[in-house]
């Protein structure tokens, strides 16, 4: 199947980074959230992030003119009717995710392709809840997606080869590297990094260091560009905290325990850098650690 026309659902810092690689490759993209409000801070995201690829040389001002007048606003899934594929960037909830699938359906054309984002649900169960399991597919973005070059690609158990190579293809067309995962909780990425970020909150609800300590060790003892605590504010403590209860539940081992720690500060609303409060305050002029 060609792909030309692109329906992103969810234009939060997932859903307005897909939507800009895909604009900036050529294709035409049709932004959906339950908010309009949210679409126009996405807009307005995309068209800040595309400025800055001009003013470091990445892009010239001519793509980014043109990409923006590709990125259109869809409002209700209804919009998304006529789309060759939609790609699902909700929040990390397989409760809403499938509640999106099941309406999503009803609307988009026989021929459509799905694929979610999740960075840790079963494929599978996601394209179970569909019309169309065989042309369902996990296409995981990494964040920030305008700067990270990989794509998890994970086919459920009834994703055909058709599917499969449409979608790879897809994805190379943007410019991005692929690692095929099979569908294991979190997959491969997220089952690396999720349980090593939990231990950083471990080490920290234990006394063994403090923010500032955990994130210089692993900075400069281990070359790593960010610190554990910092990349989780980045990533958003609820998103950690998902996908570490997903790994719990789904493989039954107490090493993916989530620490009560990063429970309390998403039961306090401590997100991170999206609600200004994670393990660092941002809400003066440099962040300071909480703990």
């Amino acid at each position: 199947m060609e792909i030309k026309k692109v329906g992103v659902i969810g234009a939060g810092q997932m859903g307005n980074g897909i939507a800009h690689v895909i604009a900036l490759a050529g294709y035409d993209v049709l932004l959906n959230d339950i908010s309009a409000e949210r679409i126009d801070e996405a807009l307005a995201t995309i068209n800040g992030n595309m400025s800055r690829q001009v003013a470091s040389g990445k892009i010239k001002d001519a793509d980014k003119d043109a990409a923006m007048k590709r990125i259109g606003r869809a409002d209700a899934l209804e919009a998304l009717g006529d789309v060759d594929l939609v790609i699902e960037a909700a929040t990390e909830n397989e409760e809403t995710k499938l509640k999106i699938f099941t309406e999503l359906c009803k609307m988009v054309d026989a021929r459509t392709m799905l694929a979610t984002n999740t960075s840790s649900i079963s494929i599978t169960r996601l394209a179970a809840a569909t019309d169309r399991p065989e042309m369902f597919i996990g296409m995981h973005f990494m964040n920030p997606v305008p700067v990270m070059e990989l794509v998890e690609m994970i086919r459920g158990i009834a994703t055909e080869d058709g599917t499969f190579s449409d979608a790879t293809e897809f994805v190379r067309s943007l410019g991005k590297t692929i690692a095929v995962s099979e569908d294991f909780p979190a997959f491969m990425v997220n089952r690396i990094l999720l349980p090593m970020i939990n231990e950083a909150v471990y080490t920290l609800y234990e006394g063994v260091g403090n923010v500032e300590a955990i994130d210089t060790a692993m900075r400069l003892g281990a070359r790593h560009p960010m610190g554990p605590l910092q990349l989780a504010d980045f990533i958003g403590l609820d998103t950690c905290l998902s996908v570490m209860q997903v790994l719990y539940e789904g493989l039954a081992d107490s090493k993916y325990r989530p620490c009560p720690l990063l429970v309390k500060y998403v039961e306090a609303g401590w997100l991170g850098r999206k609600t200004n409060r994670g393990f660092y305050d941002y809400r003066g002029d440099e962040p300071v650690p909480t703990r």
